[in-house]
């Protein structure tokens, strides 16, 4: 692979590659886009790990995002330091630090847009409606093997490039940063090889698969074999500024609602901080959203200074595919972030309150998918009822249109998933309520 390729800023669909702006790049248009894009407002209101937060200060989906793209383009930025002297011709074409710090910093904002409501119970709702609900497995002789295996293997990163393509958004942001998001680059149905971490889930469904080949081939990404690819180099920074903001930012709001103690959370992250931690400085701050802000700032710096560390030394082999790991995992941090994470899951992932939570998400949803795609399916296929009708006429203007340009059962299910993993958090439950008769207009 060679960065020039790697760095395209052309747009899927266009036929002609533009010229590259340093004043204001395609990529810093790609930022601004997501920003102002309807999908990720939405992530407002979706959940992170506390479903339907009542605390100010608990971070929902949008929160990550932007603390991602932060870290995102501060890793970006180091990497592009490294990579303008290793590789001088990148200069000569106009490329700059901040260029790479707007790829990385774009898909780090971007990481999340796939997910449907209610985190990774919201995924899991969607799946198993096809997998255990008997009126899920009616679709499975409707559609093709592989149709189905995207069907019961819901994954918000292949959602998340259908809406970033421009797929029912409008956004469609350039192959570099479409590169970068693609933690998974391979469908639902290639065969995994065990040991690479981009291969641990998929990245695209079947529909999208000539978007991908278009992709991978704008951007020169080496092929493994049918359908999967190696990982854009730049999608190892997008992962390590999501699992940064994660194990830090969710010990945090674990640690702000009591969940964990803050002379546990305060004793992990000073090991991170090293030798520029003072406890006497700390105590300066008065309350304890101070004290958590500036122990989880000073943490996440050291960790992006170890990651890009770790990024340099393993660039070259990212470009030839030898490399295949995460790079918070190697860098000197990574048994701390391994204590913290065992702290999470037993006293946060697995506390009574979101567990509780996780299953009315779960039940939201399975209900939600049930409701609109049984619906679907007789109106257009068999024969539609009056409650078929009416269900239908729940669904945004844009959706129907959609429904009625469909040309396929696989298609039509997938504009419903589209619409159901779309919602945020508390539209699903109001839609659920009504769909229940528990919530009528007044």
């Amino acid at each position: 692979m060679n960065w020039i390729k790697l760095l395209s800023h052309q747009r899927p669909g266009e036929q002609k590659l533009p010229v590259h702006d340093a004043i204001r790049s395609r990529f810093e248009q790609d930022f601004d886009r997501l920003v102002f894009s309807h999908p990720f407002r939405t992530l407002q209101d979706k959940t992170q790990v506390f479903p339907l937060p009542a605390d100010d200060f608990v971070h929902t989906r949008l929160t990550h995002s932007l603390e991602a793209a932060s870290v995102g383009r501060s890793l970006g930025k180091n990497a592009g330091l490294f990579l303008l002297e290793k590789y001088p011709e990148l200069g000569l074409q106009g490329y700059s630090v901040h260029d790479f710090g707007a790829i990385v910093g774009a898909a780090a904002l971007a990481h999340d847009v796939g997910n449907p409501p209610f985190g990774h119970s919201g995924e899991d709702g969607i799946s198993s409606f096809f997998l255990t609900n008997e009126k899920g497995q009616f679709f499975k002789d409707k559609v093709s093997e592989k149709e189905w295996k995207d069907l019961t293997t819901f994954e918000g990163n292949a959602q998340g490039l259908r809406i970033l393509s421009g797929r029912n958004s409008g956004l469609k942001v350039t192959y570099a940063v479409l590169g970068a998001f693609t933690k998974y680059p391979l469908s639902s149905s290639a065969d995994k090889e065990n040991g690479r971490k981009s291969q641990q889930k998929f990245g695209y469904y079947q529909s999208d698969h000539s978007l991908f080949s278009e992709l991978a081939l704008a951007l020169a990404l080496i092929k493994l074999g049918e359908e999967k690819w190696i990982r854009h180099p730049l999608a190892f920074l997008v992962e390590a500024a999501d699992d940064i903001c994660y194990r830090i930012i969710d010990f945090e709001d674990g640690c702000r609602l009591g969940l964990i103690a803050f002379e546990e959370f305060k004793h992990l992250l000073a090991a991170i901080i090293g030798d520029n931690f003072s406890d006497k400085k700390l105590n300066r701050f008065l309350s304890l959203n101070e004290k958590l802000g500036i122990l989880r700032a000073m943490a996440i710096s050291q960790l992006i200074s170890q990651c890009s560390a770790t990024f340099q030394d393993k660039e070259a082999d990212m470009m030839s595919g030898d490399f295949d790991s995460d790079l918070i995992s190697l860098i000197p941090s990574a048994e701390l972030l391994d204590k913290i994470i065992e702290l999470s899951t037993a006293q946060i992932y697995r506390s009574k309150s979101v567990g509780e939570k996780e299953v009315g998400g779960f039940e939201v949803i399975d209900y939600l998918i049930e409701a609109f795609a049984t619906s679907a399916y007789f109106h257009y296929f068999d024969l539609s009822l009056p409650k078929q009708k009416s269900t239908l006429r729940l669904l945004p203007e844009e959706y129907k249109v959609l429904l009625n340009e469909q040309n396929s059962v696989y298609e039509m299910l997938q504009i419903i998933i589209d619409f159901v993993s779309g919602l945020t958090d508390s539209h699903a439950v109001r839609l659920y309520q009504t769909l229940k008769g528990f919530r009528l207009p007044v």
